[in-house]
């Protein structure tokens, strides 16, 4: 990436694959998908970035190379993968766990949570644009992540709402996953969640 966008910050993020298969990033479906792969640390709509789009062509998955910051940075030529290995590979990558901390292992058990008791649907909570809404933050003591989600009132209106768990050393962080879980999931979160 250095090569086609030097000094540039990576745009992808664990949390993103912590979801649903269909929901990672770089996953290849029928319809092509345009990911951002690393921008400016700015708002890419104004600095540009470094994009992929992402296509299941047959037996291949494509990979079409854009770069919106600088179009004199000679781009690769589009990339060809097999799509069983390259399924394969992506199942891998998200399958390994060895390099998370508490933390992270409660993301990725919370939004396996939420999304087996059906919570964004029963609550008509919307997703954010990113994602599953899930953030780590593991520079406080304790780390903590944050669920962050839409609530729409009656008059079709939006707003962010969020709550936040620390996560401690003092028990497994499964237990703490289920009691936060139990928690969100049996209250409103109009009125128990926190405005974002």
């Amino acid at each position: 990436m250095e090569a086609i966008h030097p000094d540039s910050d990576a745009s992808l993020f664990h949390e993103m694959l912590i979801g649903p298969p269909e929901t990672w990033p770089l996953s290849a479906g029928s319809e092509p998908r345009r990911v951002e792969l690393s921008n400016n640390d700015c708002v890419t709509d104004c600095c540009g970035g470094v994009f992929v789009t992402i296509e299941r062509s047959g037996g291949l998955v494509v990979w079409t190379w854009e770069n919106t910051h600088d179009i004199r940075v000679p781009l690769p030529p589009d990339s060809h993968f097999d799509a069983d290995q390259y399924d394969a590979e992506l199942d891998r990558f998200v399958a390994d766990h060895s390099w998370e901390e508490p933390v992270d292992t409660a993301a990725r058990l919370l939004a396996r949570e939420l999304v087996a008791r059906d919570w964004y649907q029963r609550w008509n909570c919307l997703l954010p644009e990113w994602g599953l809404g899930i953030s780590v933050d593991d520079r406080g003591e304790p780390p903590h992540l944050t669920m962050r989600f839409r609530v729409e009132d009656s008059y079709g209106a939006t707003s962010f709402r969020r709550y936040s768990m620390a996560v401690t050393g003092d028990e497994p962080v499964e237990e703490q996953v289920r009691r936060f879980a139990e928690r969100i999931d049996g209250s409103d979160p109009r009125s128990a969640a926190r405005p974002c």
